[in-house]
């Protein structure tokens, strides 16, 4: 349940990144590219982001943990954008997909992306009582 209700936070997030045109960063649906299409094509994109992030993020982060310390986090921001263009670029093989033009405009719309991310993880996180 955990992992569907990632992939629905992270299609909204990349859509709503899509929305602003100045990032370059766009959404190309299955065909005929109706409005279904183009939510099926989010929810595939945000599933393979996901996993993206789930399996080669974390060997990333673990291989530049000496990275993390001497930017205190920083390198982080760079890790996310490349991880947001790795999904492009697995997604580019097909006719539809995430498109990502520009890395650095691709490092502003991870930065996006992992803030949509936090503020539905605090609204979504589970009360304790």
């Amino acid at each position: 349940m955990g992992f569907l209700i990632r992939v629905v936070i992270n299609a909204f997030a990349i859509w709503v990144v899509t929305l602003i045109p100045a990032l370059q960063v766009s959404v190309i649906a299955f065909p005929p590219g109706e409005t279904l299409q183009l939510v099926l094509t989010l929810l595939i994109v945000a599933a393979i982001f996901a996993l993206v992030n789930t399996i080669i993020g974390t060997v990333i982060k673990v291989l530049a943990f000496p990275l993390y310390i001497l930017t205190l986090g920083l390198i982080g921001l760079l890790i996310n954008a490349f991880l947001l263009w790795l999904t492009a670029w697995f997604t580019s093989f097909w006719n539809w997909g995430l498109r990502v033009e520009d890395f650095w405009w691709g490092l502003v719309a991870a930065i996006i992306i992992t803030l949509i991310n936090w503020i539905f993880g605090i609204i979504l996180r589970p009360k304790k009582d």
